[in-house]
């Protein structure tokens, strides 16, 4: 009787442990792209300071477009502002 006892113990030992194994190597892959997803947001967000002279960019062209618009309408009496 023992025995047998001693033998579930070990199955039940031996079954515990390869779950925990199961479970760390799930960890580890989790982690890994984790790891990686935060590596490609540094990488998606290094340029942002390219953002303001993006930014400046679009606002001198809007300012001359609206400086032809302006013109344009004054000059020519076509274009309505």
């Amino acid at each position: 009787m023992a025995n047998i006892l001693g033998i579930v113990v070990v199955l039940a030992v031996a079954a515990l442990l390869t779950i925990l194994v199961i479970l760390v190597a799930r960890i580890r892959k989790r982690v890994a792209a984790i790891k990686a997803t935060l590596v490609a947001a540094q990488a998606n967000t290094s340029d942002t300071a390219l953002i303001t002279t993006t930014a400046g960019g679009v606002e001198l062209v809007l300012a001359e477009g609206l400086e032809h618009h302006l013109f344009l309408g004054r000059v020519l009496g076509k274009v309505r502002s």
